[in-house]
């Protein structure tokens, strides 16, 4: 906090020294009265900060109060979906957000890429933790064993011959560890194990699955993917 005291004795100083090198340059003029000078000074000192006041109160509405309404409103009424969070209900019952992956290794859906946090599952909803990655180099050990491990995971459950490669978006974590998506390939790529799983013709899946394949953002930003969390709910409307 501010000593007005303080404040009040080292302005003065200042109009003394200044009354004095005025003097001393100019020693044949007419002596200043050193309380007016002292009272203008002042004057201008609260003009100052009056003009200073006004300023952040303004600026303090209009940035912190009008500007975040208007955005919100905007939002409301252009982007209602998005602005909410893009929740994701079946049956009248919020199941989750089409932003966020969810954990999932049942047979009878198809699953997620991993994720190193997996996809905080189990979380309380105060303490859900934060979204990452391992931040494994290329060639650090673990990340190799944990590659290997899915990917013989991944070939066994959907029971792929050797020469089938395995998407990589099955073999590595995302950034976030939220990836929503996966890419086609990893989705077509489980049908068989799906479709066995709840006794439905392949070609009926295969078809769902490529209704499913959403196109690059603008048509040229990423690579066609696939929201698991809406094949899955889809999946579930066909029974």
């Amino acid at each position: 906090m501010v000593n007005m005291n303080e404040f009040t004795r080292l302005l003065n100083q200042v109009v003394e020294r200044f009354l004095f090198v005025e003097h001393a340059a100019h020693p044949h003029t007419r002596r200043v009265d050193r309380g007016a000078v002292r009272d203008a000074a002042w004057r201008r000192t609260a003009d100052a900060i009056v003009v200073a006041l006004r300023l952040l109160i303004v600026l303090t509405v209009i940035t912190g109060v009008l500007y975040p309404l208007a955005i919100t409103a905007v939002a409301q009424l252009a982007f209602p979906v998005q602005a909410n969070g893009s929740l994701v209900t079946a049956n009248q019952s919020l199941v989750g957000s089409s932003l966020i992956g969810q954990a999932n290794q049942a047979p009878l859906y198809f699953w997620p890429r991993p994720s190193a946090v997996d996809y905080m599952a189990g979380s309380a909803p105060d303490a859900l933790g934060s979204s990452g990655a391992t931040n494994f180099g290329p060639t650090n050990a673990t990340l190799a064993a944990l590659v290997r491990e899915r990917e013989a995971a991944f070939r066994s459950a959907n029971a792929l011959a050797a020469e089938v490669a395995v998407p990589p978006d099955m073999l590595f974590a995302s950034g976030s560890g939220l990836d929503p998506h996966i890419s086609p390939e990893a989705a077509r790529l489980q049908i068989a194990r799906v479709a066995q799983a709840r006794g439905l013709e392949p070609a009926a899946l295969a078809a769902l699955v490529e209704q499913s394949v959403e196109p690059p953002q603008l048509g040229f930003l990423g690579k066609p993917h696939v929201n698991v969390l809406k094949l899955n709910l889809a999946l579930d409307g066909l029974q």
